[in-house]
């Protein structure tokens, strides 16, 4: 992805949650050089990736596979005590966008419709070598009432609803086409997305940004560029 690219998507981004009225952490919004005055108050963030995130998952089609991310409060999994003990996300989806089919090992997770579109959402089992199951039954829990599904049926998540995710089941979400763009809120256990990503389908977790203009916001995997003079 080019940082042009980038930066419009992060403007978006912060329309469409102002939209809504939601607001993020005071650092989501600092200019460059806030950040380079307050990069040594920023250890934890760096520790456990808090802000924003975004990515194609090496697709090149960023609109049909991608987000926008943003890591509100995260911990450290070995590493008791360092940043917050649970995880929260916000993920914004343009419509028809979605996540690449994956399962974590380690996280449980609930996924919120925070508001804007309808999530779509599929699932389907893992195998025991951790391949996926596209055949058997797949029983999930929305909001402490528990539903069964054939595999890779789609499901629909409204505003205001939400789906558990426990680890090895394979999903696929995003937003729906023909409702608009969605958010997304994720809350779940402490997490790291460089190790509790298992995906099936070739993609890479962060994306190779080359830059043809000055960066907007640092993303959370690239904290390093605050070190350069």
């Amino acid at each position: 992805m080019k940082r042009s690219e980038v930066n419009n998507y992060l403007r978006w981004a912060v329309d469409l949650m102002d939209a809504y009225q939601f607001k993020l952490p005071r650092f989501a919004y600092w200019t460059m050089d806030e950040w380079k005055e307050n990069k040594d108050k920023i250890d934890t963030l760096r520790t456990v990736m808090q802000g924003w995130d975004i990515t194609d998952f090496g697709s090149g089609k960023f609109e049909e596979i991608g987000a926008v991310l943003y890591t509100v409060r995260n911990g450290k999994v070995d590493q008791p005590g360092v940043g917050s003990p649970y995880a929260e996300k916000y993920l914004l989806f343009k419509e028809g966008q979605r996540l690449p089919i994956h399962y974590h090992a380690s996280k449980t997770e609930d996924i919120i419709n925070r508001g804007g579109g309808v999530m779509s959402i599929r699932l389907y089992n893992s195998k025991p070598d951790g391949s996926v199951d596209y055949e058997s039954d797949v029983t999930y829990s929305s909001d402490g009432i528990f539903y069964t599904v054939k595999a890779g049926e789609e499901v629909l998540i409204t505003t205001g609803n939400s789906i558990r995710l426990t680890p090895y089941v394979y999903h696929i979400f995003g937003a729906k086409d023909g409702y608009g763009p969605l958010i997304v809120g994720e809350v779940s256990a402490v997490n790291d997305d460089n190790t509790d990503n298992y995906f099936a389908e070739p993609v890479s977790r962060f994306s190779q940004i080359q830059e043809d203009e000055p960066i907007l916001y640092p993303l959370c995997n690239e904290y390093s560029v605050l070190d350069e003079t």
